[in-house]
């Protein structure tokens, strides 16, 4: 290669960097659009809404929420991953950004830390099990038993197939030994109005929205999956306790992601803007009210969390022979 053409290449990418640069430093400088795979009013959606407030504030530029839904999530996931890595277009989603794949190798061909720059873990949502308040199971115990001695009667609701919900009771399954029926519905609500209906035997249910129903007697909260009992359920054990282990590992989660290439710089933006909005008092206690647990963790953080999820749900559904309906 002639001397020109080489210092002319050194000078095209030096330009290109310093291009680049420039745009990271001003970044943002117009709107974000934060899309998230599920319909407004859901835990997902609730979530990024809080966060995108404050977010818009100590950024200085609208963030604008926008809902996506449809296909498990990935109308969303796609829209994001094909978008330009310009920080411009970022996903809120939760842990079907690790299970459509692992579910759907042929269709969802995307690697959740290859596809994506991992920004930020929002929150864990501690999952609980909850049966109709009039159901004859009054804890863990009873429930399990019947489901030994009658296998294949119990009931199982979840939001939808593949859904933490799906896959907290496959972990279940695996861990008790016992043999269940999956009802999935189209969302976590008419899964959760069917339990209070009592027509499905139980579910696991996010800890978010239903310590009014607790309250009200409509449901019984049998067990919850974290290390330490919820002051929201006082009284009532860890699903660890009872020698059901690794539940609070398959918390469902909402977190934050952009295009893969987005440049470092506004990655670290996007986190430093997410964390200062999830260390507010208000926004903690808000979601605290919710029945979130705040993470607000670094992008290495969140991607060894990924990497982690990954895994665990892979060894979920190979242990549960879980198969695409």
């Amino acid at each position: 290669m002639k001397l020109l053409d080489k210092l002319a290449i050194a000078a095209a990418t030096a330009c290109c960097f310093t291009a680049m640069t420039a745009a990271a430093s001003a970044y943002p400088d117009r709107p974000i659009r934060m899309v998230v795979g599920y319909a407004a009013g859901g835990p997902t959606d609730v979530i990024a809404r809080v966060v995108a407030k404050h977010m818009s504030d100590n950024l200085g530029q609208p963030v604008v929420v926008e809902n996506k839904p449809g296909a498990s999530a990935h109308i969303a996931t796609n829209d994001v991953m094909m978008s330009a890595p310009d920080g411009y277009k970022v996903l809120v989603t939760s842990l079907t950004l690790n299970v459509n794949p692992l579910l759907y190798p042929d269709r969802y061909t995307y690697d959740a830390v290859k596809s994506f720059e991992p920004v930020s873990n929002f929150v864990q949502l501690p999952m609980v099990v909850v049966t109709n308040y009039d159901s004859p199971y009054k804890d863990m115990a009873s429930l399990i038993a019947d489901a030994k001695a009658n296998p294949q009667q119990l009931t199982f609701g979840s939001s939808g197939f593949g859904g933490s919900a799906h896959l907290a009771a496959e972990m279940l399954s695996a861990k008790a030994g016992i043999k269940m029926i999956h009802v999935p519905f189209k969302g976590n609500g008419p899964a959760l109005q069917e339990m209070i209906a009592g027509r499905i035997s139980f579910m696991f249910y996010p800890s978010i929205g239903i310590a009014n129903y607790v309250t009200d007697k409509k449901l019984r909260v049998l067990a919850v999956g974290t290390k330490e009992p919820l002051s929201d359920f006082p009284g009532v054990p860890t699903l660890e306790s009872q020698g059901l282990v690794g539940f609070e590992g398959g918390s469902s989660w909402i977190g934050m992601v952009a295009p893969a290439g987005t440049p470092r710089d506004i990655v670290d933006k996007l986190n430093q803007s997410a964390v200062t909005a999830l260390s507010q008092p208000e926004v903690r206690e808000q979601l605290k009210q919710l029945g979130a647990q705040v993470v607000g963790d670094t992008p290495e953080q969140f991607r060894d969390f990924l990497i982690a999820d990954k895994k665990r749900w892979a060894d979920v559904i190979k242990q549960g022979n879980v198969k695409p309906e």
